[in-house]
């Protein structure tokens, strides 16, 4: 395991005020494993890589490459979580459905609140 993901399990763990103990019960693991994984002692984490994705609210390949800022990954309510994980459950055309979906839903409710003022809600 790279000292990369090491670090990035232990940032995201910390950023989402997780104990290890906390991952370790999400996950189905050890505390002692989560410890080793975050301190790139094992490479065991491969394994369980999915399940610690999902539990910190990041792709499988932000933890392996860091290559997504992990703010955009995350979602911040409960609401949000929800339609990204149905986002990311989606084949690539099932993804580009949805934003059209969700695109023009987002113009008719500007509409509807600004009547023919079409811009931004909240400007």
């Amino acid at each position: 395991m790279a000292s990369g993901v090491a670090a990035r399990i232990r940032q995201r763990r910390q950023a989402l005020r997780l104990t290890q103990d906390d991952l370790a019960r999400r996950i189905g693991v050890s505390r002692s494993a989560v410890a080793q994984w975050e301190t790139d002692r094992t490479g065991q984490v491969r394994a369980n890589l999915t399940r610690v994705a999902a539990v910190l609210g990041v792709s499988v390949g932000y933890l392996l490459d860091g290559g997504h800022d992990a703010a955009f990954l995350t979602a911040e309510g409960s609401d949000e979580r929800a339609l990204l994980n149905l986002y990311r459950d989606l084949q690539e055309d099932g993804r580009a459905e949805l934003l059209r979906i969700a695109r023009a839903m987002a113009a008719s409710l500007v509409i509807q609140h600004n009547g023919d003022n079409t811009e931004p809600l909240g400007t």
